[in-house]
This record gives structure tokens, sequence and C-alpha cells, in this order.
């Protein structure tokens, strides 16, 4: 057995992906209030720089199909009338922050996550963004992105969100080979996809992005190959190629494919063999999971350390307040964060009421914080310093005494008041992050709750 395999038998263990600290599961619920994030929001949204502005996050959760790998909050539907109702919903809970803040908002970072996005009609998208921006100041270096489906994006589309001032689209392909697609029924050829990056770039979209996950059923080093010969003829500017995430406990229509996954060491030699072709194109490896062209604006964030992490994944805006808006979506006000309610019928119900959608969130800790921040550190500069008081508790010095093993495994380094991550540890990321979790090495889980890490 290689060294690799060694590390990848012992550190391939369920763990979170870390797009925040403390992760959901760990949150404190009962200590936290309504009121209490009403006053966050209000105290991050006066302390952040008009130039900085804040973020939004948008989820548009309804698909026409189910795609079987899928961990996101989706509501299946081909009826578009669902459209207009939720619009509505948002502008609604638009309007309640609006209140709360007592002066426009600056738009520095907006992003249409989903579900699918583009299962709303271009038109729909037009008034629900335009009357979002006619309350607000778009920031002169604003970062506005959104999902496509490449089978249901149009031109319309396209042009629509370019003129609204979208830039960033990302694609979710996933995987080329056709057989791959149907097992977990997400189908797009290459073609389509083809045509819609052909057509955004000729738009003027200056930044593509495709999601890869490696790990799907029916998956084989021959079509990660000929997916990755695909991905390099349309040569996205970004690439996010993720371990596919089998939490079959949320996600029950997982349980179909468990018997065509591939085993953990197929799986982590799809991935490097991803890696290896993607460098091999010139691709640069940006934090965990992510890839850009050398010129791209996340690999400069990354060489000049700004690149931030948060729960819309990595990007070089780092704003102290983030909005979710939308079924299921989760806000940050830094020191506190609240998640929506999930349910598309809860989530109306209570905005209709004139209510805050709020159901639950947590209050950080001044340990919190500390860690949070070292955390954060890890994830998107793989290394993490605490020389000043204010970066030390009684954490770091109990995960350094974890991190010795990882350490004569050759995964990091250990300085004084100084944490750098090896090559090798790049790969086990999650796994040293997690040393610093307080919160769940206090309150270790009874059940499996993650992904495993690798």
């Amino acid at each position: 057995m290689t060294h690799t395999q060694t590390l990848l038998q012992k550190y391939n263990v369920p763990g979170p992906r870390y797009t925040s600290y403390p992760t959901v599961p760990y949150w404190e619920e009962d200590n936290f209030t309504l009121d209490a994030w009403k006053a966050s929001v209000k105290t991050a949204f006066e302390k952040s720089n008009p130039k900085e502005g804040i973020s939004l996050y948008l989820h548009l959760p309804f698909c026409e199909r189910l795609c079987t790998y899928c961990g996101c909050n989706t509501r299946i539907t081909i009826n578009h009338e669902v459209e207009k109702s939720y619009i509505e919903a948002l502008l609604k809970e638009w309007d309640l922050y609006l209140e709360l803040f007592g002066e426009k908002p600056c738009l520095r970072e907006l992003h249409l996550g989903g579900g699918t996005p583009t299962f709303f009609d271009a038109q729909n998208l037009h008034k629900l963004l335009s009357s979002i921006f006619e309350k607000s100041i778009v920031c002169e270096d604003a970062h506005f992105s959104f999902e496509a489906h490449p089978h249901n994006t149009t031109p319309q589309h396209l042009k629509t969100l370019f003129d609204l001032g979208f830039r960033r689209i990302s694609l979710g392909i996933q995987d080329f080979d056709a057989e791959v697609q149907k097992t977990i029924n997400r189908i797009q050829t290459f073609e389509e996809v083809k045509e819609i990056t052909t057509l955004a770039r000729k738009i003027g979209y200056t930044s593509v992005n495709f999601d890869l996950i490696y790990g799907l059923p029916k998956q084989t080093q021959h079509t990660i190959q000929d997916t990755f010969e695909k991905v390099n003829l349309l040569k996205p500017d970004r690439i996010a190629f993720y371990s596919y995430a089998h939490v079959p406990w949320l996600r029950p229509a997982q349980k179909s494919l468990e018997q065509y996954l591939p085993e953990d060491k197929a799986k982590r030699q799809f991935y490097e063999l991803g890696k290896g072709l993607l460098e091999k194109a010139g691709y640069v490896e940006i934090g965990m999971d992510h890839f850009a062209l050398p010129d791209e604006e996340l690999t400069k964030a990354y060489q000049e350390g700004f690149l931030h992490r948060n729960f819309m994944g990595y990007t070089t805006t780092a704003t102290e307040l983030l909005i979710g808006l939308g079924a299921s979506s989760i806000g940050d006000a830094w020191t506190a964060m609240g998640q929506n309610y999930k349910s598309v019928e809860g989530y109306k119900k209570a905005v209709n009421s004139g209510r805050f959608p709020i159901y639950r969130g947590h209050l950080l800790s001044e340990e919190d914080l500390i860690l949070r921040r070292h955390i954060l550190n890890l994830m998107c500069l793989f290394e993490t310093e605490w020389h000043s008081p204010d970066t030390q508790c009684a954490t770091i010095y109990q995960a350094l005494e974890k991190l010795t093993e990882m350490e004569q495994d050759g995964l990091l380094k250990v300085q004084p008041f100084k944490l750098t991550v090896s090559e090798i540890g790049k790969a086990f990321i999650r796994n040293i992050c997690m040393a610093f979790d307080a919160r769940m090495l206090a309150k270790q889980p009874q059940t499996t709750i993650f992904s495993k890490t690798v």
C-alpha cells in the first residue's frame, strides 16, 4: 500500500466542508432569537464600508427534474406558475431587510443559486432583479453571478442577465459521459454546453465556471479522461471539481445510486487524474476543490491572499454581511448566522405575514470568532497564524496536540504561532480544520451527518 493510500484509508472520515464556522449542525439554536439576528444584521450593515457593500444570495429552489446526486434544497415541478408568487415573496423579504437597514444598501456581490435559477423565465428574472436594484446601489466593483442548467438556459436568459450586470455564469456539468448522466438523471449534451458557453462569451460574460463531480455512479478513469478532454476544448475560466457527497439520510434519492458508486480508492484516483489533467491544461489549484486559469480573478485573489469563503463557496469578495433571500437561504452577519424556513410553503407564509422567515440560527461566541478566522485562513490560504492575543484561545493549543500525528504524516508543518499545510495535506484540509472545530470535538455526532472528507 502506498503512502497516499494509507493516508486515504486513515483520514477519509465524515467531516464538514466548512463554508462556515460553526457548521450548521452545531449551531446553538436555543440561544438564538430573531431580535438578536436583526440586531446583528443592523450592526453589520452600519459597520460595513459603503464601498465594500454587502453580499446578496437568492435561492431559487425550483427544478423540472430531480438530479438524484443532488444535495441542494429543491422543489421539483413543471408548473411555472409558481414563479410569480415566489418572486413576490422574495421581494417582500427584501423589503423587510431594507426597512431594517434604514437606507439603500450597496450591492457588492449577488448570486442566484438553486435549484435551477434558469427554471425562471427571463422576464420574471428581470422583474425580480430590477425590483431589487431599484431600491439598492450597485457598487462600482460589483460581482454578479448565476447558476445555470445547460439544458434550459436560453439566449434570452443570457442577454437579460448580462444587461442587468451579470458577468459570471456557472454551468452544472458534473460529467459528460452519457451513461453517468443517465444514472444521475442530469442530461445535457456536450453540444448544448458548448453552445451556451460560446454564446455567453460572445455576449460578454468574462467568467465561465463548470461544476464537475468525481465519485459519481458508473464513473471510470475513461469517463473522467473523456470529460476533461471535452472541458479542455471549451476552456472554462474556473472549475469546481467536487467530491460527490453521499448523504442518503438527508437525500433519499441517493440510495438508488449506491450499487454503482466507486470504492474510496478508485474515487481518489479519479480526483488525482482530473487534477493532473487540469494542471497540464494550465489551471491553478485554489483552495479546496477549485481550479482557475492563471489570469482569472479567483487565482489572483488566492495568490495575493484575499480569497474568501462563505455559504456561496469561494469568492473574491469578503463582505461582512451576507443576506440570504428565499427558502432555506442562510444569512451571515459575521457575529450571527440565520437560516430561512426550508419549505417553500413555510417561507412564503412567514414573509406574506410580514415576518422575517428565519427559523433558526447561531450567535457566535468570542471563541467561535477566533476559530472561524483560523478555519477560514486554512480553507483559503492553507496556513494560519496566532501571534497576537486576539487570535489565541485554548482550542488552538489543544488542536496542536491533535495535529502532531498529521505533522508526522507530512500533512502540515507547525512553527511557533504558525501552521502551514503541505502539498500532500491540501487533500486533507477538511481533516485539518476539524482539529480546530471546538464544537464538534465537544459533541461528537452520534449518527453520520457529514459526507466523507476525501
